[in-house]
């Protein structure tokens, strides 16, 4: 079915209030999740919403946590989360990291105790009204074989950063450390479709099609897919997403690192609390005066967009632009969501007493 982003907006507010968020947590919460469905990233949009809802039943998500600082130097802080909902937690980590990027510079802000915090690409935004390059990262659940493994490890582990330019839309890249992040496994486990190769690996470490290779015990495999394709390439990002989101901030690390789904156990004698991001903030006029700077951005887009095409392809992309495009698209048609997950969110409505717009 297609919704206007108002309803699903209105609706996904409401649900944040019922589960005692307050009005400003509910608000921004569903920003964050309405802006994947808006720029195209399904699988990280109201898809998870059930899954907040499950985590707060369980009694893992708090909706009012105490957010405080535990560790802080000029340039950098690490942030309790109090089992806060890492949709809510990260905004207010950028925000730290950006009031020190004001007064000296840069901001980098750790994240300990959290949960899952909605798309990288969100987060690492928020820099931009300010002249100010953004960095988000945050570990994951551990789904993730490292080369030559069989033993999931890591999470799919994302990166984001993004950069202010003056009349060109800014550079906005958002990647998953993994071949492919596990909510398109989602997706095609909905449509009833294969994965394609070098996708997933199954129990033995065999490569495996199947979309549900997960649920057997089977792994996703770092960017690169394989040792021959540079897997190990993907494999070191993660590792870097996780040490700097985790280790640092003395978050669930690697295996301990919580699992999104409510019904699995949480790890034995974790070395950290929770998951952990990490956030930065970086003004560009602590290396250049900051419309030189946007000027050469502009420079330095326009080159890329110009450069000669392959046979059959109609122009070189800019990171950023295929999200632009959809939200431009889904504001004027509306945001699509495939049957499982209307179901899904028909659930929740019926869970929470909330009145249901996906008849």
């Amino acid at each position: 079915m297609i919704i206007t982003s108002h309803a699903l907006r209105t609706f996904t507010e409401e649900v944040f209030l019922r589960m005692k968020f307050s009005a400003n947590d509910a608000k921004q919460a569903a920003d964050v999740l309405l802006s994947a469905d808006l720029r195209g990233i399904d699988s990280h949009g109201v898809a998870r919403l059930i899954g907040y809802v499950r985590l707060w039943e369980a009694g893992r998500i708090n909706p009012t946590p105490d957010i405080r600082i535990v560790h802080e130097t000029p340039s950098t802080a690490t942030l309790d989360a109090d089992a806060g909902l890492g949709l809510i937690v990260a905004v207010k980590a950028m925000e730290i990291a950006m009031q020190k990027a004001e007064s000296v510079g840069t901001g980098w802000v750790a994240v300990r105790n959290s949960n899952h915090f909605g798309i990288a690409g969100y987060h690492a935004m928020l820099a931009l009204p300010k002249d100010m390059i953004g960095m988000a990262m945050t570990n994951a659940s551990p789904l993730v074989a490292p080369t030559f493994s069989k033993e999931r490890l890591l999470g799919t582990n994302p990166i984001a950063v993004a950069i202010p330019a003056h009349h060109e839309p800014p550079f906005v890249a958002d990647f998953a450390t993994t071949t492919v992040a596990n909510g398109k496994l989602e997706i095609l486990q909905r449509k009833q479709q294969d994965a394609p190769e070098g996708w997933v690996q199954d129990m033995k470490g065999n490569i495996s099609t199947d979309p549900s290779a997960l649920k057997s015990g089977g792994a996703l495999l770092p960017l690169g897919s394989d040792f021959q394709r540079s897997s190990y390439k993907g494999y070191c990002l993660g590792a870097w997403v996780d040490i700097f989101s985790a280790v640092l901030p003395a978050a669930g690390y690697g295996p301990w690192a919580p699992p999104f789904v409510n019904f699995l156990p949480l790890p034995e004698n974790p070395p950290g609390q929770g998951l952990g991001h990490f956030l930065g903030a970086m003004r560009v006029d602590g290396f250049q005066p900051a419309q030189d700077f946007k000027n050469h951005m502009d420079t330095w887009i326009r080159r890329f967009r110009s450069a000669e095409t392959i046979e059959g392809q109609e122009a070189v992309l800019i990171p950023g632009d295929p999200e632009r495009a959809q939200e431009a698209l889904r504001e004027k048609e509306g945001i699509p969501l495939l049957e499982p997950v209307v179901k899904d969110l028909q659930e929740v409505a019926q869970k929470l007493n909330i009145e249901n717009p996906f008849e």
